[in-house]
């Protein structure tokens, strides 16, 4: 175990809670996630990590928690971009791409006023690349709280958002509620961002939203082994990440650990890389795995 874990790894207060907040996280990015990848929505996941940037830079500017700020900025976007887009993917990816650009543009102003008029060493290294090691006991609760809202939303609305997935003409002639439903789904994916965020950076939040539910839908037959599947991919992501983080410090030169991030992107893009290597199946076979919109809404 010694030449796997370096002295200190179980007694360490902040390798304590980056495995728990970082569980909670990663299993709360695979639900989401997969919705996200089946919806076609990754663009607007990959955005609103984006406009995190702006959340976190602002949050810093003021002097703040950076969580506030990237779960401000995320669902203040998430509500506008609904509000102009329309429900076909066309009209939602240019509303996605208005509100982006306006955010980025923020972001640049923040950071350059956060770095002119702050002596804080290394902040804007942790709002775009995160760390889980610097994650405060205090912020726990609120991280968790988050966490459960955001998972819960999903799983109530688990049914409706797979059918308007997949038809939303059907879902609407059916009675649901097509764009509340949508509207609730972009505030739990945004939510999802901002915690991804505060532990892998508002940069690669959408490695850890997007790649394991990628990697699960092309390996798995279902929606449910589809989410267990990526749960799975992005809870041993995190903590071998976090393993090999801590590791790091005692690598040479000794005292120069590398960002937790990077182990955790790596393995998950890694992951993904190897699917490819899998044999397809049969188009056929793929197409009668699918589930129909009218298969969704009728009895079980």
């Amino acid at each position: 175990m010694r030449y796997i874990f370096e002295p200190g790894f179980f007694s360490s207060g902040p390798v304590h809670i980056a495995l728990a907040v970082g569980t909670v996280i990663a299993v709360t990015s695979a639900v989401v996630g997969v919705f996200t990848v089946t919806r076609g929505q990754s663009f607007a996941g990959h955005s609103l990590a984006d406009i995190a940037t702006t959340g976190g830079s602002g949050a810093f500017l003021i002097g703040i928690n950076q969580f506030w700020g990237y779960l401000a900025f995320g669902a203040g976007a998430a509500a506008f971009m609904e509000m102009i887009g329309i429900q076909r993917r066309r009209g939602r990816d240019v509303a996605t791409g208005v509100v982006l650009g306006a955010a980025l543009g923020l972001a640049a102003l923040f950071l350059y006023l956060g770095t002119e008029f702050s002596s804080t060493t290394g902040a804007s290294f942790t709002i775009l690349f995160g760390s889980m090691f610097v994650i405060t006991s205090s912020t726990v609760p609120a991280l968790l709280a988050s966490a459960l809202l955001a998972l819960a939303t999903v799983v109530v609305l688990a049914r409706v958002l797979l059918l308007s997935s997949l038809s939303p003409d059907i879902a609407a002639a059916r009675g649901v509620p097509v764009r509340a439903v949508g509207a609730a789904y972009l505030m739990a994916l945004a939510v999802s961002v901002a915690l991804a965020a505060v532990i892998i950076g508002a940069v690669l939040s959408t490695a850890l939203l997007i790649g394991p539910a990628a990697t699960a839908l092309r390996v798995a037959k279902g929606p449910v082994l589809a989410i267990v599947t990526a749960a799975g991919i992005g809870v041993a992501a995190i903590w071998i990440g976090i393993v090999l983080a801590y590791d790091s410090f005692y690598w040479p030169p000794s005292g120069r650990g590398w960002p937790v991030s990077f182990f955790v992107v790596t393995l998950i893009v890694g992951g993904y890389l190897l699917t490819y290597l899998r044999r397809d199946r049969p188009a056929a076979a793929v197409a009668a795995e699918r589930p129909d919109a009218e298969q969704v809404c009728s009895p079980a």
